[in-house]
């Protein structure tokens, strides 16, 4: 049986920037969705702004790019 298989008990592995998620939460104790409700305020602005946001409430560089490049992408963060 292949490593990569899943079962019908499982559901795929996240891949990019989604599978960052479960180490963020783990390591700063929020989920997602507050890191997203964080960013909200922060719609429209550029990506490194929005980084810098997360990093001031105490995230690490590479898990704030995952999460931005995440909310610009599937949460309306990019602005218009």
């Amino acid at each position: 049986m292949a490593a990569a298989e899943n079962t019908a008990d499982s559901a795929p592995a996240a891949k990019g920037p989604k599978s960052y998620f479960p180490s963020i939460e783990t390591k700063y104790g929020k989920p997602m969705t507050e890191w997203f409700a964080m960013l909200a305020p922060h719609t429209g602005e550029k990506h490194m702004a929005q980084v810098a946001a997360l990093k001031a409430a105490g995230m690490g560089h590479g898990h704030a790019n995952a999460v931005v490049h995440v909310f610009r992408a599937e949460h309306g963060g990019a602005g218009e």
